[in-house]
């Protein structure tokens, strides 16, 4: 297989902005990918909703709630998706990831550019060695009774890069994360965008960690998205609708 690294950074099609699923023998020499995704299919937020194509095992969790329209179906995903931060221990099949992760590289951006690289990890022994990690830098995280992981114990982490020699490519990023965790919940899946985690593994201390997600040259890690089947039910939190304003 060609070099991927090599290979024109300049087409937006190119295969360094698909997804990798981090498996339990790479290491910063030899790289084991997932087969690739072929093509894109359209759709915006609406896939959130409606499925985007779901495999056959999950179309009765995408289908449109009974009674509802689409418009509906979509708004109610939005207004009921909580960021989750309990997660029961099962992991998110590979399939559903596989559908999340079509959705979220199907959000929109600038000049389709598709300025964001995407790496899923479901190797507990990625996620639990870098806990360890973290858990010597912090110690005090693991007087938690409840601690499993540094990720809000999800079993499945996505971890997003974008490019910062494009300016808009951080909004881009932000996008994607949006179809994704929209997806998951239309799924019944979880999700929590995490900053601090992100922060930590572009650490010293978890250097060889980020090596192991092997982005591209001149990509930068920039947040990671826990996901998991919850194992909490939390109330939403108030939102200011007075920043929001129509200007006559």
């Amino acid at each position: 297989m060609k070099d991927w690294k090599t290979r024109n950074r300049n087409n937006p099609l190119h295969t360094r902005h698909r997804f990798i699923f981090i498996t339990n023998d790479i290491n910063p020499n030899k790289n084991v990918y997932m087969k690739l995704l072929k093509g894109i299919v359209g759709g915006l937020c609406l896939c959130a909703a409606i499925g985007c194509t779901a495999p056959a095992s999950q179309k009765e969790s995408t289908a449109a709630p009974k009674g509802l329209s689409q418009s509906e179906a979509v708004i109610k995903t939005i207004m009921d998706r909580r960021s989750i931060r309990k997660y029961k221990p099962q992991p998110v099949n590979r399939d559903t990831m596989q559908t999340i992760l079509k959705c979220g590289i199907n959000a929109p951006n600038g000049m389709n550019k598709q300025s964001w690289e995407v790496r899923v990890v479901d190797n507990p022994e990625f996620i639990n060695g870098v806990t360890e990690l973290y858990k010597k830098a912090n110690p005090k995280a693991a007087e938690d009774p409840s601690f499993k992981n540094m990720f809000r114990n999800a079993p499945t982490v996505v971890f997003i890069a974008n490019d910062p020699s494009y300016d808009c490519s951080q909004i881009d990023c932000g996008l994607l994360g949006g179809n994704m965790i929209l997806t998951a919940q239309s799924m019944g899946i979880g999700s929590c965008c995490l900053g601090g985690p992100a922060r930590f593994m572009k650490s010293t201390e978890a250097a060889e960690y980020l090596k192991k997600l092997n982005f591209s040259e001149g990509y930068e890690l920039l947040y990671c998205i826990a996901f998991g089947y919850p194992d909490e039910a939390p109330d939403a939190k108030p939102r200011n609708a007075e920043k929001v304003k129509f200007i006559d």
